[in-house]
């Protein structure tokens, strides 16, 4: 858990370390690593043997919750987004 709040904190500073320099890739390359974390984490889930023979019991439940958390992120990422562009004084 330390490991991972020490990221966390290490990333802050050098996004303020260098927050006056033009990063324009940065979003391109962020959005391929999420895309290979989530690859790795499929294929971490396909060769688990217990989750794969526990996939028929997961249930309504899981896929409501899953849905719903799904769903929840998008609005509130959506909700952000806009008020952030508007804040800036464009449209959205």
């Amino acid at each position: 858990m330390f490991t991972i709040i020490g990221l966390m904190l290490t990333g802050m500073l050098l996004g303020y370390l260098l927050r006056k320099r033009n990063l324009s890739k940065i979003h391109k390359v962020i959005t391929v690593l999420i895309w290979v974390l989530l690859f790795i984490l499929g294929i971490e889930v396909g060769g688990n043997e217990q989750i794969i023979k526990g996939l028929h019991t997961i249930g309504l439940e899981a896929v409501i919750l899953t849905i719903g958390g799904t769903l929840g992120s998008v609005i509130a990422a959506w909700t952000l987004w806009r008020a952030l562009y508007k804040r800036k004084g464009g449209q959205a």
